[in-house]
């Protein structure tokens, strides 16, 4: 199999989010997590297949997907499953969503690291509930979240822990014995946890593994509701396939129940491209894994050269979070959309001196991307 990730494929005219934010700007996008890869050519092949079928009525999930997820969790994380513990989504976002209805009250709250990927922020918030912040802290080039320092805030209203692992927007993966040390707090306080690990298929770091936060032991396995998708291993977010897998017979009841009439059931063709992913797709994901390792070395090594920046090496994700604060200017993300290069903006997470970058596209274009923000730095010494 010949895989080209330097292929170019023009999404600026298609109806990609990501490409018509700046549409007839002249602006290299990389904020939203989607990557400019074309996905695995058997998910390709099989989703032709289907749409010339022709026929596109209601759909349940295909068994082999199911044996492929029991199988995959098995294999490549350690973690031993039953297939009723999974519930099927329609994508991740809805599965925090849900996973706050069912668990927290209006007069309850959640916890969270900060900064976090915003739709955290955005679904403990739901319906006027409220959340608080455990404090993301910087130790041995690592973000890590300072749960111990979270103690003194505790009230007795918290009920859901929201975690993410690896972390968006900083790249960490979690070693055990910092996921033991979450785990014995959600203990302590009788927390029901809830932890996205969309991005476990993407560990960059050479030697580490990523381990799910439910696997670490029954209490871990009780109290949790894990979020999975292929969608940002394969580049399958438009399709829309996610699952929640949920141990505890009382919190998946409870999930099911919150879901239902609201949450709508996932697309055909979304179950067709994740079980030819989760099947034929480790050679594409190992093909796409060298090459993301040699963008985050270029991306760590010219940001960290730059004037005012800094951004700490991503051990998983193809994102980067870039620390901005030291610049001259007042909005970072404005100032390099001004320069060319579209981020994410650091304030959505909870995070303004910020920006994060997403380095999941051809590599001739960050590099291009690099030279505009080394340009525009410059002039801001003249």
């Amino acid at each position: 199999m010949t895989l080209n990730f330097d292929l170019w494929v023009d999404r600026s005219h298609s109806d990609s989010v990501k490409w018509n934010k700046y549409n007839n700007q002249d602006v290299i996008p990389l904020w939203v997590a989607d990557t400019d890869f074309t996905s695995p050519p058997q998910v390709i092949k099989e989703l032709q297949q289907r749409v010339a079928e022709g026929v596109f009525g209601y759909g349940f999930t295909p068994p082999e997907l199911i044996d492929l997820v029991v199988k995959r969790l098995a294999e490549r994380y350690g973690w031993a499953i039953e297939p009723e513990w999974i519930v099927w989504l329609p994508g991740l976002v809805c599965g925090l969503n849900v996973a706050v209805r069912a668990n927290v009250s209006q007069h309850e709250t959640s916890l969270m690291p900060a900064p976090i990927y915003p739709p955290f922020m955005q679904a403990a918030q739901s319906e006027g509930r409220q959340f608080k912040s455990v404090n993301v802290i910087e130790q041995n080039q690592r973000w890590v979240a300072d749960v111990a320092a979270a103690e003194n805030q505790m009230d007795g209203s918290e009920k859901l822990l929201m975690l993410c692992n690896p972390y968006n927007p900083g790249g960490t993966v979690y070693r055990r014995e910092e996921l033991l040390e979450q785990q014995e707090f959600a203990r302590r306080h009788n927390l029901v946890v809830c932890c996205d690990e969309i991005h476990c298929d993407l560990i960059l770091e050479l030697g580490l593994k990523h381990i799910p936060f439910a696997s670490l032991n029954a209490d871990a396995e009780q109290r949790s509701i894990t979020l999975l998708s292929p969608s940002k291993t394969f580049n399958l977010a438009g399709l829309g396939a996610s699952m929640a897998i949920i141990p505890n017979p009382q919190l998946r009841k409870n999930f099911l129940q919150t879901s239902e009439g609201i949450v709508p059931h996932v697309n055909i063709l979304a179950y067709v491209a994740a079980t030819a992913a989760y099947r034929d797709g480790e050679e594409w994901l190992s093909a796409q894994l060298d090459y993301l390792r040699v963008n985050r070395e270029l991306v760590t090594a010219r940001i960290n050269a730059m004037p005012g920046l800094r951004m700490l090496p991503p051990e998983g994700t193809y994102l980067g979070w870039i620390d901005a604060s030291a610049l001259p200017v007042q909005d970072p993300y404005r100032f390099f959309v001004e320069a060319g290069v579209g981020f994410s903006g650091g304030a959505a997470f909870g995070a303004p001196g910020f920006v994060r970058i997403n380095f999941g596209c051809q590599r001739a274009l960050l590099e291009k991307a690099m030279d505009r923000m080394e340009a525009a730095l410059q002039s801001l010494e003249r």
